[in-house]
């Protein structure tokens, strides 16, 4: 017998079993450590106050204006539980107004202010303005066409094929290419990027999308050989009731406009709208609650770090078409004095009657349409 085998494995039964006979000491839990910022304990808040302090605004897609205009909402106005703005991206106008209208948790959205028409006409619905109710105007979007430079006018759009993403751009296109009686093909199945690539790649003649300036898609076009340009828009009278003049500069669009040159488009304003809640109910009380801490606070949105583009805002100014807020008026009956618009001088509006309106004769109700163009168009000059 190998005694020494023997010697070795009957020490390892008697230390397994020592082992196993040993009572096991529980390692003790290591202490919340202090994070050394605050002496009390931090309270989960109340359920039912987070909700009722929570609104919702439908922004727009990743990559334009409307997404950073909601973060700068949020970081504004989110004052604890009592009130709390929740931005969350969305397509653009016309889905913003059918998020606003079916979505039970959709409180408010960023929408263009000549969407209104396009429902009216493409749904049919022809009492949609009943149903929704704007805040504020809140800047103004520019019409964008972006083409080859044999199109130098939007009447060139005659008989061509036109990418004019749905939510962002087929709204107004539709709109302003019937009241100019242009004839064209809309492909609007495709998102806006790969639209304007099929523009640039050949496939297609022309690109239209209403959002604001500056439009980082548009102002980082590669276009070398200078074959691409933005195409103008005259303010033509058909078109007075919808849209103010506007235009492009060489400065804010060196790839798109010639040094030195403008080219004239179109505007119209982006507002804050809302579903038509009963005065009496939750929803109502919830958007009359954000409304007074905006308006209460719109100076703020002026001053940096906030988006350039929040200046442009006039929370007095009227919107064609569209039935203020109950709340949102009796806030600026009470506060007469806070946001009025700024006119122009009367040799201004002689200049831009010159522009804009010649000496045509012109009817009472064109006169309001053209004045009215006319404020948005000193306003933008100061």
């Amino acid at each position: 017998m190998n005694w020494s085998l023997y010697l070795i494995g009957a020490g390892c039964v008697l230390a397994l079993a020592l082992q196993s006979a040993t009572p096991q000491v529980a390692t003790p839990a290591r202490p919340p450590q202090s994070l050394g910022f605050t002496p009390e304990k931090w309270q989960f808040p109340n359920r039912d106050q987070v909700n009722e302090g929570t609104v919702t605004i439908m922004t727009g897609p990743f990559g334009g204006l409307t997404p950073i205009m909601g973060s700068d909402l949020a970081r504004v106005l989110d004052d604890g539980e009592k009130l709390r703005v929740l931005p969350v991206a969305g397509k653009g106008s016309v889905q913003n107004i059918i998020d606003i209208l079916y979505l039970k948790t959709i409180d408010m959205g960023f929408v263009v202010s000549d969407v209104m028409e396009f429902f009216r006409v493409q749904y049919n619905a022809q009492n949609i303005e009943s149903k929704l109710r704007y805040i504020s105007k809140l800047y103004n979007n520019e019409v964008y066409i972006i083409a080859p430079t044999s199109i130098r006018s939007v009447y060139d759009l005659a008989g061509k094929k036109i990418m004019a993403p749905r939510d962002v751009g087929l709204f107004t296109a539709s709109i302003i290419l019937s009241r100019l009686n242009i004839s064209a093909t809309f492909d609007y199945q495709t998102d806006d990027t790969l639209a304007l690539q099929k523009v640039i790649d050949g496939q297609a003649d022309a690109w239209i999308v209403s959002v604001g300036k500056i439009f980082p898609i548009a102002r980082n076009i590669k276009n070398e050989n200078g074959r691409l340009h933005l195409v103008s828009i005259p303010y033509e009278k058909a078109l007075w009731d919808l849209y103010w003049p506007s235009q492009f500069t060489s400065e804010e669009y060196p790839n798109l406009v010639p040094s030195g040159q403008t080219v004239e488009t179109l505007a119209t304003g982006v507002i804050l709208a809302s579903y038509n809640w009963p005065e009496n109910s939750d929803r109502y009380r919830k958007v009359a609650r954000f409304t007074e801490a905006f308006f209460s606070k719109n100076e703020e949105f002026s001053k940096p770090p906030r988006n350039p583009k929040w200046r442009d805002m006039n929370i007095s100014a009227k919107v064609l078409g569209w039935t203020r807020f109950k709340a949102a008026q009796d806030w600026l009956d009470a506060h007469q004095s806070t946001g009025v618009a700024t006119m122009g001088t009367a040799d201004e509006f002689k200049q831009f009657m010159n522009e804009k309106g010649g000496n045509r004769n012109l009817s009472q109700n064109d006169i309001l349409k053209l004045y009215n163009g006319y404020t948005e168009w000193a306003r933008t000059r100061r």
